[in-house]
This record gives structure tokens, sequence and C-alpha cells, in this order.
């Protein structure tokens, strides 16, 4: 870490320390308690382009795009893009120093035999990071998620960047298909307690571009997914983490899986199969099995990277394999986040993040 990042990471701990609040509760603090925060309620109506943007009533919000990827050689890689709004308070929009919130941006790209991941921080109403939502624009330093003007509202058009050590990618994104709501008509349930987000994705994305790896250029193209997400408790207060599925099948469907860990293995499942044309459907929890097949160790942790899925009403039974099992994101809080392909009634490929472990 350099002594410019260092010295921001002071000054965000400090400032955050002067916004003490008892110990966290759930991964990361998630599920703490929402206090002066806005609640997420359902049937709230999404309006775009103003949710593309950010939501300062509420605590947390991230904007995440994952691609799994080829080159013409069929080598295959995933790149991942986040950036995180994190609020001290709520309701802050002040310019300078004084606002109140904090943006944290990750980036990550996954060969075969490699993890590369960076991570970057930055306290907002200084300019250095910040998200607008016409035309849609999200960044951290110089890497950006950015809307083409002429396609802003639903998100059509777009490109995005980022470097770390060792890895950089610019990519262009084009979709012709809708915006998708997950959870219900995106209102997203984290536990059967009422924890819940707003939650839409734009999972029909192609992608096309550059990445550079250790000095070397790779052409490649493949498949994108866009996830939008905010709330004020993500998360009950004895979740541990998650298990978050993306997943492009060949026959032009997706499926969005997560599983929240609780105590005792109570944990809390949540799914939408969307089809080829966008429409979404939530899953019954009691449809969806979702069983570890193997673990890898990982920085010394135990580490699910062999799933099967199976969701009998839809006639989906499938594996998924790690393209690396070893795709260990080395950031503030660590995890584990990398492509996976798929294999059984089913073939295709997707994304999986795991947390917690």
């Amino acid at each position: 870490m350099n002594a410019r990042a260092l010295l921001l990471l002071l000054v965000l701990t400090v400032l955050a320390g002067c916004d003490a609040e008892p110990p966290p509760s759930g991964f990361a603090g998630l599920g703490g308690q929402a206090g002066a925060f806005a609640d997420v309620r359902p049937g709230r109506p999404f309006v775009f382009p103003q949710d593309h943007g950010a939501h300062p009533d509420f605590r947390i919000e991230w904007w995440y795009l994952t691609a799994n990827l080829e080159d013409d050689q069929g080598q295959a890689f995933g790149v991942q893009w986040t950036l995180f709004r994190s609020a001290l308070a709520p309701g802050s929009t002040e310019a300078g120093w004084s606002n109140r919130n904090l943006w944290i941006g990750h980036a990550g790209l996954t060969t075969a035999t490699r993890q590369y991941s960076a991570q970057r921080l930055a306290r907002g109403g200084i300019g250095q990071a910040g998200v607008q939502a016409q035309p849609f624009q999200a960044w951290i330093d110089d890497w950006h998620l950015r809307s083409q003007p002429q396609a802003a509202e639903a998100l059509a058009v777009m490109d995005v960047q980022a470097r770390g050590a060792g890895f950089e990618y610019r990519l262009e994104l084009r979709s012709s298909r809708p915006l998708v709501l997950q959870g219900e008509q995106g209102y997203s349930r984290k536990s059967e307690a009422g924890q819940a987000s707003y939650y839409y994705s734009q999972p029909f994305f192609t992608a096309a571009g550059e990445l550079r790896i250790d000095g070397k250029t790779y052409r490649v193209k493949g498949r994108a997914w866009l996830d939008r997400e905010w709330s004020s408790q993500p998360l009950a207060a004895d979740q541990s983490g998650w298990d978050w599925f993306s997943l492009h099948l060949d026959d032009g469907q997706q499926l969005m899986l997560f599983r929240l860990r609780g105590k005792a293995d109570q944990h809390f499942l949540s799914g939408n199969w969307i089809d080829a044309q966008g429409r979404s459907v939530p899953l019954a929890p009691g449809s969806i099995s979702l069983r570890t097949l193997a673990h890898t160790d990982v920085a010394g942790r135990a580490v699910p990277t062999r799933w099967a899925i199976d969701i009998p009403s839809r006639g989906l039974h499938v594996q998924t394999t790690a393209l690396n099992p070893k795709a260990w994101m080395e950031v503030g809080t660590p995890y584990w986040e990398g492509p996976v392909s798929l294999s059984g009634s089913q073939q295709g490929e997707g994304y999986l993040e795991m947390t917690g472990y």
C-alpha cells in the first residue's frame, strides 16, 4: 500500500470512528440496525434514470459488474468492477470534507492460474469518487463505469475500465433487452425477519474489449451482468455471509440465486428465473436445492468452490466449476469471487461470489 493510500485509510478510519456504533453484526457489519436511515419496503416503484444514481437516505449501496470473457484462442477470463457507497449519516449530499459518504472500489481479473485484485478508497464530496444518474457515470479515481447519453435510461450502451498491480481492462457493453427487477418487483428479501434490499440488474450485456495482464494484451469478448442494490440493513444480525450466483444459460435464459448463511444451518435462499426476453419470476425458497460438492483451501480457509444447483420446476440440474478455485480478492474485507462454468442439464457460465469464509 502506498503512502497516499495508507494516509487515506487512516483518515477514513478516524472519520468512521467519529460516528462510533455498537460492534458490527452480520457479515462486515451489514446486519447492524438501520437507525435513522431509510427503510426498504415492498411496493416501491422504480424510476429510471434516477435510480441509477445514489440514494443518500440509505446506508449502503453498490454498482457491480461481472464479465465472462474469452480471447481468440478460447482462453477464459473473468472481470469484476464494483463501487460501494457507505454512509456515516443519512441524507448527506454536502460538498467538500463535510460530506458523510465513504466510497470503496474493487476491481478483479481472473485467469485459470492467477487472481488479480485492487481496491480504491475515497471520501465523498471532493470529486474523487461518486455517481451521477443522467447520463449515468460511476467513478473512483481513474476507474469508471458509464453509459452513453443516448442509452442512459436502460443502460444499454456502456463502457468500463479499471487497473491495478499487474492488470488493466477496458470493455464496451451492449444490451437490447430491458432492465430486470430482482426479488418481487425489485424488493429482494434477505431474511425471514424482514431484512431486504432494492435490487435490479442488466444481465444481458455482450462485452468486448481489451485486457492487459503483466504487460501482455488480450482482445476478448463475452457476456456481462450488472447488478444494482441499495439498503440500510441488508442482512440479519446472525447472517455470517453469502453465496451468490449470476448465471448465463446457453439457451438465453438467466438465473440469479443467493444463499445467506445463518446459525445452525438456518440459511435463507432466494432466486429469480429470467427468460430470454427479460421477464423475471421469483423462485420459491423451497424450490431451490443448493449443495456443496467440493472445497478448496484458499488463504487458510476451506471455501466451497464446486456446487450443485437443482431447480426441478425448471428442469435445471447443474454443477458449477470455478475457472480458478483460488480466486481470492485480497482487499480490505477479503472474499472469494470468480467465473464459473456449468455442466449438466444446461450448459452456461457465470459468476460466483462468496463472503464470510
